[in-house]
């Protein structure tokens, strides 16, 4: 007896090529879900981040209406005329609550973060501009100056509020 190997392999054809599309679509099966549990994991992640960076930006907001001139003035009083003495315990306040909202730049962008920088060294920016002009001799006036000047040009800080307020938008 014979085995004649054409048409044995003519018979195979067929089964092979079932085998070769079960085989596909087999491992298409497998990369759809495995996309699917990352987008369940990512979906999960993201509702349980997301109030950890409304958090962060309530705080940040809070650090910037704290640093704002205006109100940065009235909470941190001059101890005497010395207008040196009242710029550096204005610094340093500014300074102890940046440093103090610190670790808020994990849960958010990094443009926002150096806004946000970038508003803290605006309002040290004016302080120390202040304490240098001639025109100013006592820790009294020095307050009346930065006052007038937040009045005339917009506080430092709003551009950082509004750089915080688009992002928290891009969230919803």
């Amino acid at each position: 007896m014979q085995i004649q190997v054409l048409p044995l392999l003519i018979s195979l054809i067929p089964s092979i090529f079932l085998t070769l599309i079960a085989l596909y679509y087999f491992r298409l099966h497998i990369e759809n879900e495995s996309k699917r549990r990352t987008f369940y994991l990512h979906k999960e992640n993201q509702k349980q981040a997301l109030p950890l960076r409304l958090q962060a930006y309530e705080r940040m907001v809070l650090f910037l209406e704290r640093i704002t001139p205006g109100q940065l003035l009235v909470r941190t009083a001059p101890l005497n005329d010395e207008k040196k003495e009242y710029e550096s315990l204005l610094i340093a306040t500014i300074e102890q609550e940046f440093e103090h909202n610190l670790t808020q730049q994990v849960y958010m962008t990094h443009e926002c973060w150096n806004i946000i920088k970038a508003s803290k060294n605006a309002t040290i920016a004016l302080i120390r501009k202040t304490t240098l002009d001639t025109s100013v001799a006592t820790a009294h006036q020095m307050r009346e100056t930065i006052l007038q000047n937040v009045v005339n040009n917009g506080s430092p800080c709003d551009d950082a509020l509004i750089a915080i307020k688009a992002e928290i938008g891009e969230l919803f």
